[in-house]
């Protein structure tokens, strides 16, 4: 097995493992795992810390959603294509906020960079870019009916979503015990609207 593939197996067998102790879990709960001695481990990662790092890296990555949302079958009505692409980004959402919610409760998190060279901050919107022109996708059948462009759908889409997670921002904090919108009612009201009648101006 090449390095690649050997990193790739050691993190699918730790994520779970993370999420379950965060940055209490121990290299010998992921060998025994992975099926793997210890010392394997540390032929591909420097340390544990790179290997969290590595899972953190993982868990961010959308490349699951995306096989999922490419398979959203356009012949369905666009309130069943928004129903899958939720339920997908859902998923994606809920294995991000378990895995930085288990290092952030044991006081783990992500190391910068070497001294001198800080670790650059993520580009959210660089990686987000992939999944809205995904979105954007599964809006192009209703372009003549819709009141924004497919592109500015699937950004509103995607904030709505966001918000109907009920998580905090990664890094902060909610006075309130977080709730989350079933992805059914997300979808109605992002299509319908909140109000049950229009209101007269």
């Amino acid at each position: 097995m090449d390095p690649d593939s050997r990193r790739e197996m050691i993190v699918r067998a730790a994520l779970p493992l993370v999420i379950e102790h965060g940055s209490a879990v121990t290299s010998r709960q992921i060998a025994r795992a992975a099926g793997i001695g210890e010392g394997t481990i540390f032929r591909v990662f420097a340390d544990k810390e790179e290997l969290l790092d590595a899972c953190v890296t993982e868990a961010l990555s959308p490349a699951h959603a995306l096989d999922e949302l490419a398979l959203v079958s356009m012949e369905q009505p666009l309130v069943a294509r928004l129903t899958e692409a939720a339920s997908a980004l859902h998923a994606l959402l809920d294995r991000v906020g378990a895995v930085v919610g288990a290092l952030h409760a044991t006081g783990g998190r992500r190391r910068s960079g070497p001294p001198g060279r800080p670790e650059a901050p993520p580009d959210r919107a660089a990686g987000s870019l992939p999944v809205r022109e995904a979105l954007a996708e599964l809006f192009e059948p209703e372009r003549e009916s819709l009141r924004f462009p497919p592109e500015q759908a699937a950004l509103i889409f995607l904030g709505l979503l966001f918000v109907g997670t009920g998580r905090p921002p990664v890094g902060g904090e909610s006075a309130d015990p977080p709730t989350q919108v079933g992805v059914h009612d997300l979808v109605d009201v992002f299509l319908h609207g909140i109000l049950s009648q229009p209101v007269e101006n």
